[in-house]
């Protein structure tokens, strides 16, 4: 049977509503990219973000374009020129990974040398909300060994000492979603080390973060919307001391398997992130977190509703992937 690649979207409920400094969602809304071929198939999910100008359509739109020449036999490597950066090339890189393993019955994991198949730690994300109810949340979750709260406000002093004040215990990351600003970045930043903060997550908006190499870094600071590939890296050391590597920005596990090794070298320090999405996005994500320095990973928790035969979760745990999902 000759190769054939479709493409689906799909829709999960969020448990409640997932709310950044940016917007609030109650659906996560998906994509799904299936390659099969002699019986075989693979997959791969994206989840389109607009901050980065893409959408449901387009991402579509994208993908299907390569549906004749990944028919026809393009290779993943070959994938990394035909498409540009993006959840589009993640949905089928990805596939192709899952296809890959499958026809040749060595794993993903084998692959990469990703063998050690531990349980990781996650980040477990606390929604934004005001100061009260995110403390609530904190203490509901204060088991947890390693929160990440969403911030981004002009009174984020407020929800840092609530959260902290709930949960003294866990590490915590903030994620302010560029929403800080050159008059409020050091308060901030002073206030975080006060409270023994692990990391601060792109506090400044891309392209407008010449700042924070000109100020001390009181707690460490990971780029996110400011990194999104390898060529990114290099121009980034001296305003950030880890980088946010997530497939949907990468293009797929390809090139973010080169991403983290350059990462490495240059001694970043690393998080595998994700957009808010099921197991099927997360699998990859898993494998590229061992041994990296965070895993955000939480995708399916934030979910009222995975897909059937999703990853295994024992509190902030996430287990590598069996094959009959992913890799």
């Amino acid at each position: 049977m000759p190769r054939h690649l479709e493409a689906t979207i799909e829709a999960f409920p969020i448990a409640g509503t997932f709310t950044i400094s940016r917007g609030s969602k109650t659906e996560a809304d998906v994509i799904v990219c299936t390659i099969s071929e002699d019986g075989v198939s693979g997959r791969g999910e994206c989840v389109p973000y607009r901050r980065y100008g893409e959408t449901m359509d387009g991402v579509m739109a994208d993908i299907l374009a390569v549906s004749k020449a990944i028919e026809g036999g393009l290779t993943r490597n070959e994938l990394q020129s035909a498409m540009k950066p993006g959840a589009a090339r993640n949905a089928v890189d990805c596939a192709l990974w899952d296809l890959e393993a499958k026809q040749s019955g060595r794993s993903v994991a084998a692959s990469i040398g990703a063998t050690g198949q531990d349980p990781i730690v996650t980040a477990f994300t606390l929604s934004l909300s005001d100061a009260v109810a995110m403390g609530a949340d904190a203490k509901k979750n204060r088991e947890r060994p390693l929160l990440k709260i969403k911030l981004g406000t002009p009174d984020d002093e407020s929800r840092l000492r609530a959260v902290r004040d709930s949960a003294p215990d866990a590490r915590i990351i903030v994620d302010a979603n560029e929403g800080w600003t050159e008059d409020n970045i050091e308060r901030h930043l002073a206030i975080a080390a006060e409270l023994n903060i692990s990391l601060i997550e792109q506090p400044l908006p891309a392209g407008k973060d010449e700042m924070l190499s000109r100020i001390k870094r009181l707690v460490p600071i990971c780029a996110d919307e400011s990194v999104h590939s390898t060529a990114d890296l290099a121009s980034l050391r001296d305003r950030y001391d880890a980088v946010n590597i997530k497939l949907d920005k990468t293009g797929g596990l390809t090139e973010a398997l080169v991403m983290k090794a350059e990462a490495q070298r240059l001694r970043f320090q690393i998080m595998v992130g994700c957009m808010v999405g099921t197991s099927l996005a997360m699998a990859p994500a898993v494998l590229l977190a061992q041994d990296t320095d965070y895993a955000d990973l939480d995708g399916p928790l934030l979910l009222a509703r995975d897909r059937a035969g999703g990853l295994r979760y024992e509190g902030s745990l996430v287990y590598p992937p069996l094959p009959e999902l992913w890799g």
